[in-house]
């Protein structure tokens, strides 16, 4: 079938995990950590490292989305399997007032290189491999029994700061932190290992949410920068390809609104039995939203916020509209990543530019597979366009 390459890539991995009858192995753990959500608000945290010693480029590779865009399905998943997940048990709450264990847990999220560890676990790790729509694909795990550090962490000394101040709040941190490079993934590690906030507001944040949690605070504070900024002053198209993920973004010139709608074409993995396309769809127009983005959820976020940090770039203000496609080799869910990272690719190329609305979607049907009147039956923002009339059009 269809997904053999993920089971023979599996198979390999399981070998070279399945000799760890010992129990205990060193390697050299990206700076990453996870933070699972079940049995909330007791929850597993787990540092992640592979059984051996990698250079720098290679333990970041592991774990840095910002490195994965192009790489191939069987590549990415290889990154992932390497990575053993040593589970450690532990209230929310625990991070208000760390101990000496989970201390050591957030120092690895803080670092900004890899940071070599020693690992005693209870058992040997269970590799099953787990895919999911938030986090990217998971490795073999197993009950940690010790775990500690072979050397101190090099850790960005505005993040030593951010996190050392217990009066500031987590999003004013993460903010500046942004400001300061400290890349969005980073940024979602700080806040699920409960580095971040008011002291006694701290705690662990399962990564599924820290991911959205950070995108979201971060891409509030980059729309509120955006509706100072002049409007476009002509229709923009932004495209990207990767997974068999089709992304088209239209950027409009009007004030800021942002909608999205998720296709998967009639051909696709989880589209075979559907007689009619299946759209997810989610906006918000100029005063933002109030809830959570139901129907696209994580994706929502990922990808508003690459197109606001873009904006904020060019320092335009746009109404954006994002068509994605899913064919049929995306059978595994990879994570949000991939729509933050195809998004930034896209927002990156130059843009195909249009005097007017009409000629930009007739560009846009040529290249999408599910018809255009699905897409206008679906979009706020175009029926808000078409219905609408505003002054300034009568000028």
């Amino acid at each position: 079938g269809p997904t053999c390459w993920i089971l023979e890539k599996h198979e390999t991995k399981q070998q070279s995990v399945a000799q760890m009858k010992e129990k205990s192995f060193s390697g050299s753990s990206p700076p990453s950590i996870f933070v699972s959500h079940y049995g909330y608000p007791k929850v597993k945290i787990a540092p992640m490292a592979p059984t051996e010693y990698l250079n720098e480029d290679q333990a970041d590779l592991l774990d840095n989305p910002e490195r994965w865009f192009g790489k191939s399905l069987p590549e990415l998943v290889g990154y992932r399997t390497q990575l053993v997940r040593s589970n450690m048990f532990i209230s929310i709450q625990a991070a208000k007032d760390p101990s000496s264990e989970l201390q050591k847990i957030q120092e690895i999220a803080m670092a900004s290189e890899k940071v070599d560890v020693e690992v005693e676990l209870t058992k040997a790790p269970i590799t099953k491999l787990e895919f999911s729509n938030d986090a990217p694909p998971m490795g073999p795990q197993a009950p940690m029994k010790e775990f500690s550090l072979q050397e101190n962490p090099k850790i960005p000394t505005k993040v030593q700061y951010l996190v050392s101040d217990t009066h500031v709040k987590a999003a004013t941190a993460m903010e500046e932190l942004y400001h300061k490079d400290i890349s969005i993934f980073h940024l979602s590690k700080l806040l699920s290992a409960g580095t971040l906030g008011v002291k006694e507001n701290r705690k662990l944040v399962p990564t599924r949410w820290s991911l959205t949690a950070s995108q979201d605070t971060i891409g509030k504070q980059l729309i509120d920068r955006i509706k100072d900024f002049q409007q476009i002053n002509e229709y923009r198209l932004y495209e990207s390809h990767f997974v068999d993920n089709h992304f088209y973004i239209l950027l409009i010139p009007r004030e800021w609104a942002f909608d999205i709608m998720e296709a998967y074409r009639p051909d696709s993995f989880w589209a075979q039995e559907m007689k009619e396309v299946h759209m997810s769809c989610d906006h918000e127009f100029y005063e933002g939203r109030k809830d959570y983005a139901e129907n696209v959820a994580g994706g929502y976020y990922a990808a508003r916020f690459s197109v606001t940090e873009r904006l904020n770039e060019i320092r335009r203000q746009a109404a954006v509209i994002v068509f994605r496609e899913i064919g049929p080799g995306y059978q595994q869910s990879l994570g949000v990543w991939q729509v933050l990272e195809n998004m930034r690719n896209a927002m990156k190329q130059e843009p195909q530019l249009f005097e007017t609305l009409d000629d930009a979607l007739k560009m846009l049907e040529s290249k999408l597979t599910v018809p255009i009147s699905q897409w206008k039956k679906n979009s706020r923002l175009l029926d808000m366009i078409f219905h609408q009339k505003r002054l300034v059009d009568f000028f």
